[in-house]
């Protein structure tokens, strides 16, 4: 959204602007549970402001300046959710959902990172923290879709049935595509993309993923 807000408002104008993201489902907050997100704006006085209007005693909310890094896992997360709720629509435990969520942190961070983000705001609330949120919380909307994929629904029917959106669906497209454009791996994205747009059979994913080439863990952002 900060590109669009840039193209249509201009540079000077877009800096002004703000944006709040963090692991924070919106029923919740309003019934008042105790939650923590970011602030992020290009200009750190303008994320303060936001900061201290926004602040309340179950809201806290923490500035920060990566405004590539908080609008991309906010979005990003989306995608992982979808696979960490197919996983457990195959019948699938915790160890499988913990490996889905690590490794997802790492191709998100690489994306991030290969469009100019900072690296530690993915470990941060708008990147692990919204991450975890997402991919285990039974408010989580992306998780939904992909149990019930999991669970041998259609994506047409699933996305039929519901009065939300699932912004995942359309996200692992645009994620995909960029991956591909700024040659970034990203295994997991890939295959909810084929899973999604070209009915790949998630245990053939599975299988996909699990047979991947070894690797040493840390790589790098490359």
């Amino acid at each position: 959204m900060s590109g669009l807000f840039e193209q249509v408002l201009g540079a000077d104008r877009a800096k002004h602007i703000a944006y709040l993201s963090g692991p924070s489902f919106a029923k919740e907050v309003s019934a008042k549970v105790p939650t923590a997100v970011s602030a992020a704006s290009d200009d750190l006085d303008v994320a303060k402001r936001v900061q201290s209007v926004f602040s309340t005693d179950y809201f806290r909310v923490y500035s920060c300046t990566d405004t590539m890094g908080v609008e991309l896992g906010g979005a990003l997360k989306n995608v992982i959710a979808i696979a960490a709720g197919i996983s457990e629509g195959l019948g699938f435990g915790h160890n499988t959902r913990a490996a889905l969520i690590t490794r997802g942190l790492a191709e998100i961070s690489r994306l991030g990172v290969s469009m100019g983000a900072t690296p530690i705001t993915f470990l941060g609330l708008s990147g692990l923290g919204d991450l975890v949120l997402t991919c285990t919380g039974d408010l989580s909307r992306n998780r939904s879709v992909g149990l019930r994929l999991g669970g041998g629904e259609k994506l047409k029917d699933i996305l039929d049935s519901m009065k939300m959106v699932a912004e995942g669906v359309k996200t692992s497209l645009a994620a995909y595509k960029l991956s591909k454009i700024k040659n970034i791996d990203m295994p997991i994205t890939k295959e909810v993309y084929l899973m999604l747009y070209e009915d790949k059979p998630p245990m053939e994913s599975v299988r996909d993923l699990m047979g991947r080439g070894l690797k040493e863990e840390f790589r790098g952002f490359n």
